[in-house]
């Protein structure tokens, strides 16, 4: 079992959420060919909305749930890739409260490594933000 990172804006977020998949990079495959079921998937929402106002908190938490990467007609012309994801139920944690317990956020220019969208989690900062979250060890398991 992996934990990855994706960064989405928070409305992105909870139209995923609510559709049980991801969707990450601006509708790449690569990113989520990446990814195995059973992997963990955290949000990392620097925005509430893409080009809006700041957030900088993790907005969702989920399970791959099976291996496909699918293509999905949003119509006009865009055609994203998606997997699904069971989320579990988890709460809105800004990073600036759990910073300085993660991995993550231990190397000089962090937040640059966040622009590339998709990333690996240490098992450590995936235990952090999940406690963080209000996400119970026994939901993780049942997920």
């Amino acid at each position: 079992m992996s934990a990855w990172l994706g960064v989405v804006s928070r409305a992105h977020v909870r139209r995923g959420v609510a559709g049980g998949f991801a969707q990450l990079c601006h509708g790449k495959a690569q990113p989520l060919r990446r990814m195995r079921a059973g992997d963990w998937l955290v949000y990392y929402s620097p925005s509430v909305e893409m080009g809006g106002a700041s957030l900088r908190a993790f907005t969702a938490l989920g399970r791959v749930a099976d291996d496909e990467v699918f293509a999905f007609d949003m119509g006009g012309g865009f055609v994203p890739f998606r997997r699904r994801i069971r989320y579990v139920e988890a709460m809105d944690v800004p990073i600036d409260t759990i910073r300085n317990q993660l991995a993550l956020c231990a190397a000089p220019n962090w937040g640059m490594a966040l622009r590339r969208g998709h990333l690996p989690l240490t098992p450590g900062d995936f235990a952090v933000i999940a406690a963080a979250m209000g996400v119970d060890q026994r939901m993780m398991e049942a997920a």
